[in-house]
């Protein structure tokens, strides 16, 4: 058995992965803040879901942990996971010797797109030894993971699939990182709930209702969000030419408002373009299914890896 926990920042995803890659359980709990009460969390995490499983410790092989932050290569080490309180952290150190089982850490999102692979292939019956896909989450920030033939491919410096911060657009709203127009200041959940900048609880979702109210500043940010969801795509599928773009994370929520959209999106840059058109981009994007245990999936297969990636990992 082996287990995987996604560590957000209000809620960490628990799996049993059994030898046949079928999930055995899953269970979610509140995520902690800071250091000491993110290394609470895991091992309660691990407990929980072992218990739900009714297996012992004993029957667990590998822990495999995705978390925002970058992740120090070799070691297990979390630095700047700011959603979570955390500087710098030792995950694997703190949490191994408390389990007395090895525990692998991964960036959330690498992991999320490797476990979306599996998901995937499973789905579709495809060889997992064959293919790409490139995992693009939607969420308070944008990024994306690429895998390519069962692989995850990290890059020269760990920064493969970092789309969030490229400037589609120099005149375009101004982004946390000092740029104009980049994916994230359009697209990111976060940089939208700030232009909006109005009181609700789902705001993204409120601005797609405000645009079919007839709302133009909601109708502005809700184009805006499309067209750098389909920059994102263009940009992976003609840098990386994945089979496939899976879009996952919280903005995803929205569903066939957001795919219809984005298709448009990805329509109108096809109608202009023979070459374009060639690349059939609309057919090419699919979304997470809702409720998925992508993140955890991943974090579970991975952790039973052998062998540690040669880079550091970035933020996602």
């Amino acid at each position: 058995m082996r287990v995987g926990l996604d560590m957000g920042g209000t809620k960490t995803d628990a799996v049993v992965v059994a030898a046949d890659g079928s999930i055995a359980a899953r269970v979610r709990l509140a995520t902690g803040w800071g250091g000491e009460e993110i290394v609470r969390t895991a091992v309660a995490a691990v407990n929980a879901v072992a218990t739900d499983a009714g297996i012992g410790l004993d029957d667990i092989v590998s822990v495999g942990v995705g978390i925002p932050g970058q992740i120090e290569a070799g070691t297990g080490r979390v630095w700047h996971a700011v959603n979570l309180g955390v500087d710098e952290l030792d995950l694997a150190g703190e949490v191994a010797p408390v389990l007395g089982i090895p525990v692998r850490v991964e960036n959330d999102v690498k992991a999320a797109a490797f476990g979306a692979y599996a998901l995937r292939g499973s789905t579709h019956g495809l060889d997992l030894r064959h293919g790409s896909m490139a995992y693009l989450n939607l969420g308070t920030g944008i990024a994306a993971g690429l895998v390519t033939n069962g692989e995850l491919w990290r890059g020269a410096r760990g920064t493969a699939g970092e789309v969030g911060h490229i400037s589609v657009d120099p005149q375009g709203p101004a982004c946390r990182c000092g740029q104009r127009g980049c994916i994230e200041a359009l697209a990111g959940g976060g940089a939208i709930a700030e232009r909006w900048n109005r009181p609700g609880r789902l705001p993204v979702r409120d601005v797609f209702d405000a645009a079919d109210a007839g709302d133009p500043e909601a109708a502005a940010l809700r184009s805006g969000l499309a067209g750098g969801v389909a920059a994102a795509v263009r940009i992976l599928v003609l840098t990386a030419d994945v089979d496939v773009v899976v879009l996952g994370g919280g903005v995803t929520a929205l569903g066939d408002r957001l795919m219809t959209d984005v298709a448009a999106e990805l329509a109108a840059s096809a109608e202009a373009s023979p070459f374009m058109r060639s690349l059939r981009l609309e057919e090419r994007v699919e979304l997470l299914p809702t409720g998925s245990p992508a993140a955890a999936l991943g974090a579970a297969l991975i952790g039973a890896q052998t062998g540690e990636p040669e880079e550091v990992l970035t933020h996602g």
